[in-house]
């Protein structure tokens, strides 16, 4: 749950680019692409959960091998642009291949699936991941949100269904 706070701290600060417009869009386009595949919200969660799991590596190292900065640079123009050329220009195919298997033992969900959807998936993944980073003309000092998600030891930062589940709850509360 400590990455859905690091969520809400990004649309609470007036310097970073998250609103509560950017998460709706997020979670809506979740819950079209789980529509679209037939699955339910367990389904959805195991596989976000999952993602988050495989995606952090494949991260750090892209982070390690152009830099933090290029690599916030290039996720601001991937999220939500989708599209199997984005995906392979942030994470190379033989990665994407490695995060496929590891998220189809994860989820229990069927690998081809799952090299179906990472194509609209990973754009929506990442657009979360940059709602903390600075607004234009904002002074920059990194992407909190970016970071907290890299740098943590905890799988709890990597809980992407969490913070879905719990960005659902934020955004469509009990009456």
């Amino acid at each position: 749950m400590s990455l859905f706070f690091d969520v809400l701290s990004s649309i609470n600060n007036p310097n970073q680019q998250g609103s509560v417009d950017q998460l709706s869009s997020v979670l809506t386009s979740v819950q079209d692409l789980a529509g679209s595949q037939g699955l339910n919200s367990d389904q959805v969660g195991s596989l976000l959960n999952a993602l988050g799991g495989a995606l952090q590596p494949a991260l750090k190292q892209q982070a390690t091998t152009v830099g933090s900065g290029q690599l916030e640079g290039m996720l601001g123009k991937l999220a939500g642009a989708g599209g199997a050329a984005a995906l392979t220009s942030a994470i190379p195919p033989q990665m994407q291949q490695q995060m496929i298997q590891a998220i189809a033992q994860k989820s229990g969900l069927n690998a081809d699936m799952i090299q179906t959807m990472l194509p609209r998936l990973l754009p929506v993944a990442l657009g979360l991941l940059g709602m903390g980073a600075a607004k234009p003309g904002a002074p920059s000092g990194g992407n909190p949100l970016l970071g907290a998600f890299l740098n943590s030891g905890s799988p709890n930062t990597t809980d992407l269904g969490t913070v879905m589940k719990f960005a659902g709850r934020f955004l469509n509360p009990p009456q």
